[in-house]
């Protein structure tokens, strides 16, 4: 089960406390530790990021809560860390937040307001998250240890990938629909020599016929009808980087042509210049068809799929790459939450099964969209799946808790119960008794735990 809170807290008691409430609460799971060196060691190993949080107490043995924040700062900028203390001194709440605490509590800290804090901060780092992805895509260094299952499903896709990266030569991208073909290409491109300049992509397909040569190549003022100002065009747009030619089957005869000479030039003519411009570009192409069979029918020239095809890559479908779906999931929920400002549900691990041996016909894209629908519609704190992939896949989570339990049994069906769970008992019961409150909990929690 993924654990998206990270809690560093001396007493086991107040561990208990906060975590059984992150779990009745909000339905979050959370590691504990002791300590500062204990919570760093924790980090070192959360090779999959999956911690999202950190709730971090200040006066604490081995290595308290500023000197941990100092180094989490540094090694983990991106985790928010809310940190806690029973000490009025303020001095300790500055230091604090100049290290970069998003928050700063003194216990006994209210409920409401530690559940505030807590989703505050969470939706802080999904966005915090998803702000960075995208800053990597839009200034072209975007690269393949970015792409989700680089190390999985399309380890070798990606060697193959990496090596074309080293050259400028022109690659073919191919695979079915919705397989991430210009998420690669993006890679490709941020892991190249032109890493930082132009990404310029074009959907060869959804371009208008009569407007393919002015929207590639550009145009000048007055040149046709409607061209009311001068357009430099994709390839001149792309001058020092990479073009992407999304769908480049779908080009009209009379535009291949057009499209083979420059890159055989490497220069442009814009529409009523009369002269041409050279162009400093890498080339990529992706399509979904079978080009060999577009040249036979007379659809695809094959001098230009020849220039094209120096390199081919072809994508995996999702459903040969079903270990990666777990990630991905996880990915499309983190993007939805800090898309939309809400805090991500939970899938079982059953449900994950589920969705693993499912076709995915749609791949990718299919999965994200399921993924963005099941968020919409779900009201309870697990995903609930319609059609398809329901099947049992995702189910709501009982509302009904535990909270309301006042009375602690000493016996189960006439056998005595363990200590172990006695105490969880106390726990629950304290809890209840003083609405949540930690620090409260805790101690009439050690009151009832000192009769046995």
């Amino acid at each position: 089960m993924i654990k998206p809170v990270l809690i560093v807290e001396d007493d086991p008691m107040q561990r208990r406390m906060l975590s059984r409430l992150l779990r009745n609460k909000l339905d979050l799971e959370a590691h504990e530790t002791e300590n500062g060196r204990e919570a760093l060691s924790v980090l070192d190993y959360d090779h999959k990021q999956a911690i999202k949080l950190i709730i971090m107490d200040i006066e604490m043995p081995v290595m308290g809560g500023i000197e941990a924040l100092e180094i989490m700062r540094q090694q983990y900028p991106n985790i928010p860390v809310i940190m806690l203390t029973g000490s009025d001194d303020i001095s300790h709440a500055v230091e604090a937040m100049k290290l970069g605490a998003v928050d700063f509590l003194i216990k006994p800290y209210e409920t409401q307001r530690i559940i505030i804090t807590i989703k505050n901060a969470l939706k802080l780092s999904l966005l915090s998250k998803e702000v960075k992805r995208l800053q990597k895509e839009q200034s072209g260094t975007f690269t393949f240890n970015n792409l989700i299952g680089h190390d999985g499903g399309l380890s070798s896709i990606v060697n193959t990938g990496r090596k074309a990266a080293a050259s400028d030569i022109p690659v073919l991208v191919t695979g079915e629909t919705g397989t991430g073909k210009e998420v690669f290409a993006k890679a490709i491109h941020g892991e190249s020599g032109r890493a930082g300049k132009p990404f310029v992509a074009v959907n060869c397909g959804a371009i208008p016929s009569q407007l393919v040569e002015s929207t590639l190549f550009g145009h000048e003022k007055g040149a046709f009808t409607g061209a009311t100002d001068k357009a430099l065009g994709k390839f001149r747009e792309a001058d020092g980087g990479t073009i992407f030619l999304d769908e480049i089957g779908e080009l009209p005869l009379d535009a291949q042509v057009k499209l083979l000479r420059v890159l055989q030039q490497r220069e442009v003519e814009p529409v009523g210049g009369g002269k041409t411009i050279s162009v400093n570009i890498r080339i990529i192409s992706a399509t979904n068809r079978d080009l060999q069979t577009e040249i036979n029918e007379g659809r695809f020239r094959e001098d230009l799929f020849f220039r094209l095809n120096v390199l081919q890559v072809e994508l995996p479908p999702l459903r040969e790459r079903s270990a990666d779906i777990p990630a991905l999931t996880n990915h499309f929920i983190e993007r939805f939450c800090s898309r939309e400002g809400v805090l991500p549900k939970s899938v079982s691990s059953q449900a994950l099964k589920i969705l693993q041996a499912d076709a995915w016909p749609g791949n990718i894209r299919q999965l994200e969209n399921t993924i963005n629908r099941a968020m919409v519609m779900s009201e309870g704190r697990e995903l609930v799946l319609e059609g398809k992939q329901a099947r049992g896949a995702f189910h709501e989570v009982d509302a009904q808790r535990v909270d309301d339990q006042k009375t602690i049994s000493l016996m189960h069906d006439g056998v005595f119960k363990t200590k172990h769970e006695i105490e969880q008992e106390s726990i629950q019961a304290a809890l209840a008794h003083f609405d949540h409150n930690i620090t409260k909990a805790s101690q009439g929690s050690c009151q009832i735990k000192m009769l046995f």
